[in-house]
């Protein structure tokens, strides 16, 4: 059995490489980030000194970042033209601090459609991606699209939603998706049984192929599945249970891909520490 790629998502108060000591005192073998401030739509460059730092804690704590998550305030399904040039200026520069960071994924929720509908929402996300894509923008650094719960007007709550954007996008090389596993619960899709489990994956494979799968956010919901609300709560301490998790974290087809916290935690990362410590025990029951 390989040994599984668990982390969670860590701060990066104090710079961007203080995330790798967090992830190393957690006991992370990998780790998300927001490469700036989550709420502000524009940061100050990166300096050649905060790449080199960033890059080296990697090695010297043994932690890598394999995924930065974009900005909440960016929104590529957005209708009116403002805003969606803006959300655009934005993705294209977190995906420019990716490429300079040297990190191979940028998580984004696909946006909302605020109305337009969801065929319109789908369409501009596809043509909000090929303007970035066209402008060679991070060109080593693959987008994944998150599953989400599908609150409101957002997009991506059925997995046949992502599969239309990609096949909308002109550029599908560019593109692979992250599964949150709070997100597709609240979404509807039953994850608590082996069997629930593996119809659920099947019906992933058969929608958008599970070779499109780069990545997964591992949340237990506080809600009820299809509340189509977005709560994460500690694995084994909602809605999905221990069980579901079992299921997912010892399928081998996804072995060697990172799975990443999100769940809630305090500065002395004793929550993340309980849960990745539930992870591991979850896999080495089946090793």
């Amino acid at each position: 059995m390989k040994q599984r790629r668990f982390g969670a998502h860590m701060s990066i108060s104090g710079g961007l490489h203080t995330a790798c000591e967090r992830g190393r005192r957690a006991g992370c073998d990998v780790v998300q980030i927001f490469s700036k401030n989550q709420q502000q739509w524009r940061a100050r460059p990166l300096t050649d000194e905060e790449i080199a730092r960033f890059k080296e804690a990697q090695v010297s704590e043994g932690v890598p970042v394999v995924m930065v998550h974009d900005s909440y305030l960016i929104n590529l399904a957005a209708p009116g033209d403002e805003l969606w040039r803006k959300s655009l200026d934005a993705f294209r520069e977190e995906l420019e601090r990716c490429g300079l960071l040297g990190v191979p994924y940028l998580v984004t929720h696909p946006g909302a459609h605020v109305g337009s509908g969801e065929e319109a929402g789908l369409r501009r996300v596809a043509a909000a991606l090929d303007r970035v894509f066209e402008s060679g923008a991070g060109a080593d650094v693959i987008v994944l699209l998150e599953t989400t719960a599908g609150q409101g007007s957002s997009l991506g709550r059925r997995f046949e939603e992502l599969a239309r954007i990609i096949e909308y996008c002109r550029y599908p090389e560019r593109l692979g998706v992250c599964v949150d596993t709070c997100h597709i619960f609240a979404a509807g899709y039953d994850i608590r049984t082996p069997e629930r489990y593996a119809a659920t994956i099947a019906e992933l494979d058969q929608v958008i192929g599970i070779a499109r799968v780069k990545a997964f956010h591992l949340n237990d919901s506080q809600k009820d599945l299809g509340s189509r609300v977005d709560r994460h709560t500690h694995i084994g301490e909602g809605c999905i249970g221990l069980e579901g998790f079992r299921a997912l974290v010892n399928d081998e087809r996804f072995a060697d891909l990172p799975m990443v916290l999100e769940t809630p935690k305090g500065d002395d990362l004793a929550e993340d520490i309980r849960n990745l410590k539930t992870l591991r025990g979850l896999s080495a029951e089946a090793s």
